[in-house]
């Protein structure tokens, strides 16, 4: 009998099977970088060999994966690996309803579906030595699959790019189907999201603030993330925020003080890049979050919210967010709403008796009643868990397939009829469980709670632990819970496992595990550890002083994880002997915030070290000579000012992050970062004396360098051109030179504020997937062409007066692209306006300084009255009504320099009978713009299909057209508009020799993309903001920009 989906435990949530020969550099590549910034777990498989025959852990990664994305390409059936794939793919898509997605990558679906063409020739010669039975096999499941509505890249999408969106959307909403299925068990779900529903009260355009409160295990969370799975999908913007997030943000953050102004601004960064789905959102001042938000409808939940600051900074007040956005801020501690003034709270009460026991027998007997002769058991059960859900849990997955005799023995043991103590109910399911594994990685997770299931697996390597087995079942004893590949354990049951350590011995030396302050002090300082300690984590925010033995460590030979941080960032008092010299040779993680010598003790050894982050510490060097660092996979050393170099890291061959960040007194980097081939992310800003890199090592892996405020660092960095992610904001360097071509990956690069960058070369514009660039304030840079280049481009005032007179737009004209793009030229006195003026439309979007309009607008109006055109012959039975607009706008501030409005157009066609419809061209929103006049010049593409279609179909002698403008801090005015109608569809053009013809054919089909990218723009919520004063344009997903010649133009 086939399971269905929803009573299966997914270790993954997408398995993909590809041919990586043909796909993996080009498609795979972006499609896996989309995919990581989604909340989706990909079993990735880069640990396994290839053969011709599939292993049991691939097998069972297959089978634990709740959809299977199965990437065809031509060479698909050249891989017997990956035809095997598909039959236990096609295996499980029958036995359990596994969700299958085909994708067609730049292949006929019907060679896959007959096996003909390339892919048909490639499948025969894979099967040249395969049993008839096994040929019939591959046949039926090859058909079977491609017989799925699936994904085409050369039919679905305009490209790929566009595919791989509608493909992470189709995948996120299965997930979340998934997951709705899986509430369908949480019992009286329905009744908590209907008293929610009222909260939030959706019919309302205002923006909501709602709190959810109650104690500890009420199932606060449960509800939480049953509602934000139903509504997500109605929010473009959304985000979850829970403990885990948090926790990351700190971790990453070097000065880990949420009251701190760069920790807010760090938040609100990561906060912005999650909700926008953008990478790496860079802001510079606390009011970004309102800055970007204000315009968008957003859902946003703030789970087990603690800190008062957390709230503030990511959700000050309702004006911050679009209309019609929705907060939920889940707690504890219902002052915390209050003081924020959410008025709109929910406090959770606890489930009656009937609605207890159904809980229970959920758990229990996986049913909603007791089974005959368990109803008097079960319900004294239910009373002595006290009705609190988490207990109420589980208790029952303890007691799942118990006999009667083990029900009634429990009962003994703790009073019939009497409610037991929170503590003493959970600790059953610890004391019962199965073997020393599961015991020990209970007791190691209590200690790592929140942490990456990897991360876990990596610190837990030199254990005999099977940490798969044990996560597995402990989260089928419903002790933690596993979400996005992190490890949840709730806080009392934490604390319960912190308890349990505390028993092992009165003597906390003699402890596995130390995490009370007091405790930790008094070992420390009196040298009263043991070889049982394997674990210490200090939080020295709460005394004044700290003294440590010069032997401390010397018996905790065992010791692995040493954590001492202080996350206020309060100053406290180290007493640490000159004499200390020893640390133990065990330790995996190694985290001490402020290490106070200039270098690690000379015995230390750090074979076996995983993690080291030593912030702020007082190293001029780490240790000397070559160490055996084969297993280190993280360095943190931001903010070590008087670190001069770094070791030997030649033997560091896992290596994955490098952050030197503000290491001030560092100068260069040691030679032997070359043999780093796993280095995905250095990090060197603000390591001012920095002046030189190593050269043509090209790191394999490398994906991220920020070289941010490296102010002597001259030369352009040639240590990898696999970089996507470059930053080199506020450098020394003077040029860009010829090879950044090379940079085949580069999706980013910062310039901003390089005051000595004098050159760029125009071989920047060969990077095919480059998609911003920024050169503000880079005040000697004369000359900054970009136009045959797919990127954002941002320049500051300094430049205007450099750029020559004219703008020239190149002649060719790609046939299979139109250009987005956005024009900022304020300031820019010395272009030649007219001559900018007759290539407009090459442009989306161009603003200029003035308030004349220009002479070709034939049609025009001041202020904001409404403005009749007569339409003559003009035809609307076109998908679209195209206009050329102008808009004279004039800004007078309140408080502020810059100011940001909307634009609407509307438009009301009327025939001689005064029978009417209207249409509306979509709000542009324009941000920062400064103080006085401008001209905002734009096509103007107003729908007449879907629900207009019928109404379009009639004759229409005459229009009303007016403009609407919004705005928030200041008196805006609109002193006069314009239009032109655009007639090319009806006008006839006389053309000399049969390829001017061809040329104008081409020119009005690209026209009609452009309207449909317009379309894409306003679904997918893409706002034009343009940087006071500087350059922007915006030619997202294109290959290269459009240009159009003069004389094409005249058309």
């Amino acid at each position: 009998m086939a399971l269905s989906c929803s009573s299966r435990k997914w270790e993954n949530d997408l398995f993909l099977s590809f041919s990586g020969e043909d796909i993996r550099k080009s498609f795979l590549s972006h499609f896996h970088k989309e995919l990581d910034r989604k909340p989706i777990h990909v079993f990735k498989d880069n640990d396994i060999k290839r053969g011709q025959s599939l292993g049991p852990k691939l097998k069972q990664a297959i089978r634990d994966s709740r959809i299977a994305v199965v990437i065809f390409s031509r060479k698909y059936a050249s891989s017997s690996w990956c035809l095997n794939e598909l039959l236990e793919i096609v295996k499980c898509k029958k036995e359990f309803s596994q969700v299958v997605i085909p994708i067609f990558f730049r292949l006929d679906p019907t060679h896959v579906r007959k096996q003909t063409g390339v892919f048909g020739m490639n499948f025969d010669k894979t099967c040249h030595n395969k049993t008839e039975r096994m040929k019939i096999r591959l046949r039926r499941a090859l058909t079977e699959v491609a017989n799925i509505i699936g994904y085409h890249s050369s039919v679905t999408c305009e490209n790929e790019a566009k595919m791989i969106e509608a493909i992470i959307t189709d995948v996120l909403g299965e997930l979340a189907l998934t997951q709705l299925k899986d509430s369908e068990d949480f019992v009286s779900i329905e009744t908590h999201i209907a008293e929610m529903n009222i909260l939030l009260h959706f019919e309302s355009k205002e923006v909501r603030m709602v709190g959810i409160c109650g104690p500890s295990g009420i199932g606060k969370t449960s509800i939480a993330r049953v509602l934000f799975n139903r509504l997500s999908r109605c929010f473009r913007c959304n985000v979850f925020i829970d403990r885990a997030f948090l926790s990351k943000c700190m971790e990453h953050y070097s000065g880990a003080n949420l009251g701190d102004y760069n920790m807010k601004l760090h938040l609100q960064g990561i906060f912005l890049s999650e909700i926008l789905g953008k990478r790496d959102i860079k802001i510079s001042h606390l009011g970004a979050v309102r800055e970007r938000l204000k315009n968008h409808r957003v859902l946003i939940f703030i789970d087990d919210l603690e800190n008062q600051v957390v709230l503030d900074t990511l959700a000050g007040h309702t004006n911050w967010f679009g209309c019609e956005s929705r907060i939920v801020v889940i707690t504890n501690h219902k002052h915390l709403l209050v003081a924020h003034r959410i008025g709109h709270i929910y406090e959770v009460p606890l489930p009656s008796d009937p609605l207890a026991l159904e809980i229970l027998c959920q758990y229990a007997f996986r049913q909603n009643d007791p089974p005959d002769g368990f109803m008097e058991l079960a319900s004294q059960t239910a009373l002595l868990a006290g009705n609190l859900p988490l207990v109420l849990s589980v208790l029952g997955s303890h007691l799942r397939g118990r006999d009667k005799k083990y029900w009634m023995d429990m009962l003994l043991r703790f009073g019939k009829g009497q409610h037991g103590t929170t503590e003493e109910i959970l600790k059953l399911s610890y004391n019962v469980l199965d073997n020393k594994n599961d015991e020990a990685i209970f007791r190691h997770i209590a200690f790592f709670n929140g942490e990456e299931v990897d991360n876990i697996k990596s610190l837990l390597a030199d254990t005999d632990l099977d940490v798969n087995t044990g996560i597995k079942n402990l989260v089928d004893k419903s002790l933690i819970r596993e979400t996005c590949n992190t490890v949840e354990m709730h806080s009392l049951i934490q604390e319960m496992g912190k308890e349990i350590v505390r028993k092992q011995s009165t003597e906390p030396g003699e402890r596995e595990y130390l995490v009370d302050l007091k405790e930790i002090c008094s070992v420390l300082e009196h040298n009263t550890g043991t070889e049982n300690v394997l674990g210490i984590s200090l939080d020295i925010d709460e005394t004044d002083e700290l003294h440590i033995h010069e032997s401390a460590f010397k018996e905790m030979r065992n010791l692995r994880y040493l954590k001492i941080f202080n996350k206020e960032n309060k100053e406290v008092r180290l007493h640490l002997p000159e004499n200390f010299d020893y640390l133990p040779p065990k330790l995996r993680l190694l985290s001490w915030r402020g290490y106070p010598f200039r270098s690690m003790p000379s015995s230390f050894c750090p074979q076996y070290l995983v993690t080291l982050v030593m912030m702020y510490s007082n190293f001029e060097t780490l240790w000397v000579g070559v160490q055996p660092l084969i297993m280190l996979k993280d360095m943190d050393l931001w903010g070590s000012e008087h670190l001069k170099e770094i070791p030997d890291l030649s033997m560091a061959i896992n290596l994955k992050t490098l952050n030197l960040g503000a290491c001030s007194s560092l100068v260069e980097l040691h030679s032997s970062v070359q043999y780093l081939n796993k280095l995905k992310t250095l990090n060197l800003s603000f390591c001012e004396n920095l002046k030189t890199l190593p050269t043509s090592i090209n790191l394999q892996a490398l994906e991220r360098l920020n070289l941010f405020g490296c102010l002597r660092l001259k030369n352009f960095p040639d240590i990898s051109t696999n970089i996507s992610d470059l930053n080199l904001s506020q450098t020394g360097i003077e040029e860009v030179p010829w090879w950044i071509e090379n940079f085949s990956k580069l999706r980013e690069i910062n310039m901003r504020n390089c005051q000595e960058l004098e050159y760029v070369s125009l071989n920047i514009s060969k990077l095919k997937h480059l998609e911003m660039v920024d050169f503000l304030d880079c005040g000697a840079l004369n000359v900054a062409s970009l136009n045959d280049s797919p990127i954002t481009v941002a320049m500051s005032d300094d430049i205007h007066s450099k750029l020559p007179v004219y703008v020239k737009v190149s002649s060719s004209i790609p046939d299979d692209h139109f250009p987005r793009v956005e024009l900022n030229f304020l300031g820019c006195f010395n272009l030649d306006q007219e001559a900018l003026l007759q290539q407009q439309s090459v442009f989306k979007r161009l603003i200029l300084s003035g308030e004349e309009v220009p002479s070709y607008f034939t049609h025009c109006t001041t202020g904001t009255s409404m403005i009749n055109i007569p339409l003559l012959q003009t035809s609307l039975s076109q998908p679209f009504f195209r206009l050329m607009a102008c808009a004279v706008v004039d800004f007078e501030p309140i408080s502020m320099d810059h100011t940001s409005f909307l634009i609407e157009v509307y438009c009301q066609f009327i025939d001689g009978l005064g029978n009417h419809f209207g249409s509306t061209y979509w709000p542009m929103y324009f941000s920062t713009v400064p103080l006085g006049s401008h001209l905002v010049i734009f096509n103007c593409s107003l729908p007449l299909n879907g629900d207009y279609a019928y109404l379009a179909k009639r004759h229409y002698d005459h229009m009303d057209i007016q403009f609407r403008l919004t705005d928030d801090y200041s008196q805006i005015k609109l002193k006069g508009c314009a239009y032109e109608i655009n007639r090319d569809s009806e006008t006839e053009v006389k053309c000399v020799g049969t390829e001017k013809k061809k040329q104008v054919k081409n020119v009005r089909e690209l026209i009609k993309k452009q309207e449909q990218m317009m379309i894409d723009d306003i679904e997918s919520g893409d706002s034009v903001r343009f940087l006071g004063g500087n350059i922007q344009c915006n030619v997202k997903g294109l290959r290269k920009s459009i240009s159009i010649s003069k004389e094409l133009l005249k058309i």
